[in-house]
């Protein structure tokens, strides 16, 4: 039991955390978290759906023609702040700034694509180029000037500050990322064209396309702004209408912080410090949304419109195979749930359930009379239902696929990062390094049952699977607890299934020069 004050109670009760809660968490500190039991890498040999080009075209038939029964939304983790994307510009403005800046800087040999002189010599390549070179000029300062006398501590400040656009206190889905001929696009902007394509529904106001946004408390206000502000154009391109909703992490599921010692971590003021329990928290704002058919894809993830017939393709291909996967599994449901089944029938639906939803069907199954397998079956098959895609591993950073074993001896497909990984294993090293493919985030998911009633996706959740990260505040170390990740542990208990897609769905910008990638230029 931990000592809570009066004070502490209070602060508890007004970010609706308990204090078994916290008590949990403390405990989790103690105990520390469990390595994933890796069995298996998953592969194309093993695991990984790989479709044929005949296939892929009957699956994109399929999700066109069906789409029309299902309500299907959009969900995109929007909040993260764009800061980590310029922390190279950060550290050139903290060493340079008050200081002359070498007048062979911008003119050395071999420039990597990564470095900050890179940034500098192709910074007209950007999106907010001409918003930047506006912002200067408001300021009286001319931005080829600045170039071309070695000013670049101005313009970087000019970027990141609020005298400035701010980009580095903005999130990543209010910053320009593509430049087209008589425009450029915002992020989220790249999301409302994707949406347009595969997020629609016929209504009795026309074709209606759903977007659901995470978004941080503090930039809500200026998002819906931006919003309301770019919507009308893709109303009017794409002749559909946009039903845009937000949500914000909720308070409840920030995770306490203690010291070195295991104890509440306490601000100089003495109250408690609470953290953001990461992305993982967001499956809370999942579950609020009461939606048959979700599809997630980081905000970061886009491309120019030259390049996103790929990516519609491959959604519809992800959505199209759920579709079909869950009319069967529902018909199968139905089944079960009347019980009158001989063994037959069950040995079918076992099949489907090995086979196409790549549910572990253990030894011990064939020793079960038919009421217990029948309620085996339905206790697998009655389960959220999520699509993930898999891209070739390239060496991108990203959680990867594997056939895991839990703490109850069953063995399933998860998405596990580097993190969760005893690395000092040898046999689990070996399965780590022969993984063949990783998760791009791109998943389409199925929350409500065969009856029409939405999961409580809280019941799925592998608890066993957040982590512990040191941090410092005030000068002092202390430690922060991970909730499992929104498509990792989050999702761990649901009914898991990878398809390989082509890597061009992929194209993170997690640093300012990804953009100056190919795949991020419009022309």
């Amino acid at each position: 039991m931990i000592e809570l004050t009066n004070s502490d109670k209070k602060q508890l009760e007004s970010l609706n955390i308990t204090t078994e809660q916290v008590e949990k968490q403390v405990n989790q500190f103690k105990t520390g978290f469990p390595f994933s039991d890796l069995v298996a890498p998953a592969t194309i040999d093993n695991g990984i759906i790989r479709f044929s080009d005949a296939e892929v075209q009957d699956l994109i038939k399929q999700f066109d023609e069906d789409k029309q029964y299902y309500d299907i939304l959009k969900f995109i983790p929007a909040s993260g702040a764009a800061s980590r994307m310029f922390k190279s510009i950060y550290s050139f403005v903290e060493e340079y700034k008050g200081k002359e800046i070498p007048e062979d800087f911008l003119k050395k040999e071999n420039i990597k694509t990564d470095s900050i002189e890179s940034f500098f010599l192709n910074i007209r390549d950007f999106a907010f180029y001409d918003d930047l070179k506006a912002k200067l000029a408001e300021h009286d300062k001319d931005i080829n000037t600045l170039l071309n006398e070695n000013k670049l501590v101005e313009i970087a400040e000019f970027l990141l500050e609020n005298e400035g656009l701010g980009y580095g206190k903005l999130p990543k889905a209010l910053l320009k990322f593509h430049r087209y001929k008589e425009t450029s696009r915002f992020a989220l902007e790249e999301h409302l064209v994707e949406a347009a394509q595969y997020s629609t529904a016929d209504t009795e106001d026309g074709v209606v396309a759903q977007l659901h946004f995470t978004v941080s408390q503090e930039h809500l206000n200026i998002f819906k702004k931006v919003v309301e502000e770019v919507v009308p154009q893709y109303e009017e391109q794409f002749g559909i209408k946009y039903d845009i909703t937000y949500s914000v992490q909720k308070p409840s599921t920030d995770t306490i912080a203690v010291d070195m010692n295991n104890e509440p971590f306490r601000n100089n003021d003495g109250s408690l410090l609470f953290r953001p329990g990461g992305h993982g928290a967001l499956i809370q704002n999942l579950n609020d949304l009461h939606k048959e058919i979700i599809f997630i894809k980081n905000i970061d993830n886009v491309v120019p419109d030259r390049l996103k017939q790929t990516t519609y393709d491959y959604k519809k291909v992800l959505g199209g195979y759920l579709f079909r996967l869950q009319q069967q599994q529902f018909e199968y449901l139905n089944l079960l749930d009347e019980g009158c089944l001989v063994n037959d029938e069950l040995d079918e639906i076992a099949k489907f359930a090995k086979e196409k939803l790549m549910i572990d069907i253990p030894n011990f199954y064939k020793t079960y009379n038919e009421i217990e397998k029948i309620d085996f079956l339905y206790s697998k098959l009655n389960r959220p239902m999520r699509i993930c895609g898999m891209v070739k591993n390239e060496g991108e950073p990203g959680g990867g696929p594997y056939w895991v074993r839990n703490s109850n001896d069953e063995i399933s497909l998860q998405i596990v990062e580097s993190s969760q990984m005893n690395h000092s294993d040898e046999k689990q090293e070996a399965i780590f390094k022969s993984a063949t493919h990783f998760n791009p985030v791109d998943l389409v998911c199925a929350t409500q049952d065969f009856k029409g009633n939405s999961f409580d996706l809280n019941d799925y959740i592998d608890v066993n699977t957040g982590f512990i990260s040191k941090k410092s505040k005030d000068g002092k170390d202390l430690k922060a607890l991970e909730l499992p990740g929104l498509w990792n542990g989050a999702m761990a208990d649901w009914i898991n299934i990878f398809v390989e897609v082509p890597i061009l769905t992929f194209n993170p910008v997690k640093t300012v020069n990804d953009l100056l990638r190919d795949t991020h230029q419009e022309n």
